[in-house]
């Protein structure tokens, strides 16, 4: 299975909203690794790896997200894999 890592920027209204603990959620039951945090400039910040579907399937939860979050970009940089985490966590 193909293998995907990407560093995701999410703007809008994403903070105080529960962002982080539904992305840790879903990023849990996807089967994904890495992490998620609030940035001070108000975006949340998230780095997924992975299979590249289930990172595909945690892009698109990106663009919704928690149930009262606004989101209005995402932005995503592909890097490269490396294997380094082995949970999806909340980052401080």
């Amino acid at each position: 299975m193909e293998k995907r890592r990407v560093h995701v920027w999410i703007s809008g209204r994403v903070q105080g909203v529960f962002f982080r603990a539904y992305a840790r959620d879903a990023g849990r039951v996807s089967g994904v690794f890495g992490w998620v945090r609030n940035l001070p400039d108000g975006r949340v910040e998230a780095l997924f790896e992975g299979e590249a579907d289930k990172v595909e399937n945690m892009l698109a939860w990106c663009h919704s997200g928690s149930p009262l979050s606004r989101v209005e970009a995402v932005e995503v940089r592909e890097e490269t894999c490396t294997g380094e985490f082995t949970s999806f966590t909340i980052a401080y």
